[in-house]
């Protein structure tokens, strides 16, 4: 990790999700932020509006890299909106920004991009989904993903 700059965290999950999930991702952003870790995200609803919600609230910054071409498809949480007009593809670069990931609730989209997150060796962690994957540690709070995030990056 450059430790110029800020480490980033990737956070993966479904453009909808329950209160529950919704909190836990909030709490995500919020923790991370105050760790002194960017947000990096697919920029759009759910899991993804409450990581930068959490973020912005404790101080953070936040980058939401876009599907589509229109910058104000963001969540209004979003510092930095990245349009790339790729669709699906963009979730390569959701995950390539952050030096770790961690996936909150989530289905194919969210599985798509651990698999890129661990081809290209990005330690991942686990809110409620996906802990059963070699290479994804299952965690149980937002609290354990930071630990095991900054276990491994080593600010």
């Amino acid at each position: 990790m450059d430790t110029t700059r800020p480490g980033r965290v990737s956070v993966i999950g479904s453009g909808q999700c329950d209160a529950t999930q919704y909190e836990t991702a909030r709490r995500v952003g919020e923790l991370a932020a105050r760790a002194g870790y960017e947000i990096v995200c697919g920029g759009l609803g759910g899991v993804m509006t409450a990581v930068c919600q959490g973020a912005r609230e404790a101080g953070g910054h936040t980058i939401g890299i876009l599907p589509g071409d229109d910058v104000r498809a963001a969540n209004p949480y979003v510092d930095v909106p990245v349009a790339t007009g790729l669709g699906i593809a963009r979730n390569v670069l959701v995950v390539k920004n952050g030096d770790a990931v961690i996936a909150v609730a989530g289905g194919a989209g969210t599985l798509s991009e651990i698999g890129v997150a661990l081809k290209l060796g990005r330690p991942v962690a686990a809110l409620g989904c996906f802990g059963g994957i070699e290479g994804v540690r299952a965690v149980s709070s937002p609290e354990e993903a930071l630990v095991f995030v900054a276990s491994h990056l080593k600010k």
